[in-house]
């Protein structure tokens, strides 16, 4: 999973942004345990999950806001 760009996350509706969200924990998480024992290679990688999941809450944040439009044709589900 590479860094994502906060107008890659635009195009993404809400059920997509939800699935990213859960999968950048997920790596967060094994990372972290990778870390504590020992095995973590690449500490940059462990920063760069960070950003990305602050980067899609700040995007789900704005269109909770209505400062960022959802993808046409999405359904607001509430």
């Amino acid at each position: 999973m590479a860094a994502t760009k906060a107008h890659e996350l635009d195009e993404l509706n809400n059920i997509d942004l939800e699935t990213k969200l859960r999968e950048a924990k997920e790596e967060l998480f094994n990372l972290r345990f990778q870390a504590a024992t020992g095995q973590l290679e690449s500490h940059g990688r462990l920063r760069e999950v960070k950003k990305d999941i602050a980067r899609i809450y700040t995007v789900v944040r704005e269109r909770e806001l209505g400062i960022r439009v959802a993808p046409a044709g999405e359904e607001e589900s509430a």
